[in-house]
């Protein structure tokens, strides 16, 4: 009986043991997420789908372009991102059966709260959603492109409207309406025109002069903005100003980053493993 007692007190203790290392763990990730990049602004914190929206946006009109029909399915990929780097989700581990990244199935760590809704909204989906699905197909239902009508409900709607509303909160957009002949459509100019300097300074900067050709040495948010910022079709907008001379090595850097084999750079570093999952999942597409 005394045995029994001390056993199920050791269980005990060892469960509240891991409690407190996950819990640990999580808090590390949040602080480990607001030190990374110190070069950042310290009064706008921005999400990765905010930042990729805010590279897509022109400047004056406040939308995006019309030919640009790859965003929507970026600023999902961006989600996932934030996700994992909040410590909320994470891949499967390997095994012999599902080595690549794009067989591997996106798993729940936390459900507690990011205070961002599309992230929360999309937490909920991850949550709830059995059997587990592949980065590759969450994208695909967040985005809507799915043929199964009983998936259609994981679909995020007026993605870049409420994350546009996000950055008008934050004083880097406004909001106007614009008529274009045959229908009226909202815009969102940007305002604060300092802070989108300072973030493309940054990824220019990335592949210039703080270069350090391995992505593992890489700011994670940094890599996986250059990622994104590929997938969504937006890095032209990012390396626009730059000379022809520089304009052409950032662009061959870029290049080089997004031709690695993310099966192999995956497994160099587990912290980065979604942000390679993506990249893989955009390369099948």
């Amino acid at each position: 009986m005394t045995t029994l007692t001390h056993r199920t007190r050791r269980t005990e203790i060892n469960k509240n043991s891991e409690k407190k290392v996950e819990s640990e763990e999580d808090t590390n990730q949040e602080r480990s997420l607001d030190n990374e990049d110190s070069g950042d602004s310290k009064d706008i914190r921005l999400s990765l789908m905010e930042e990729i929206l805010l590279l897509g946006l022109k400047d004056k009109e406040g939308y995006t372009s019309f030919w640009n029909d790859c965003i929507s399915s970026g600023l999902r990929g961006g989600i996932l991102i934030e996700l994992a780097m909040r410590g909320r989700i994470y891949l499967e581990p390997p095994t012999l059966r599902k080595k690549r990244l794009l067989d591997r199935k996106v798993l729940l760590k936390s459900d507690s709260p990011t205070g961002d809704v599309l992230l929360d909204e999309t937490l909920k989906h991850i949550k709830a959603t059995e059997p587990t699905e592949t980065v590759q197909t969450w994208i695909e239902l967040l985005t809507g492109e799915t043929w199964n009508p009983f998936k259609l409900q994981y679909q995020l709607r007026n993605v870049r409207e409420r994350i546009a509303k996000n950055l008008v909160e934050k004083g880097i957009l406004t909001t106007e309406k614009q008529n274009f002949l045959l229908f009226d459509m909202t815009t969102h100019p940007v305002t604060n025109i300092t802070e989108k300097q300072r973030l493309v300074k940054k990824l220019q900067d990335s592949v210039l002069e703080r270069w350090v050709n391995d992505p593992q040495r890489m700011d994670r948010r940094t890599l996986a903005l250059l990622v994104l910022a590929h997938s969504s079709d937006v890095l032209e907008n990012v390396f626009s100003s730059l000379t022809d001379d520089k304009y052409d090595v950032a662009m061959n850097r870029a290049k080089d980053l997004v031709e690695l084999d993310p099966e192999v750079e995956g497994t160099k570093h587990s912290a980065t493993e979604m942000i390679w999952a993506v990249l893989a999942a955009f390369n099948k597409s």
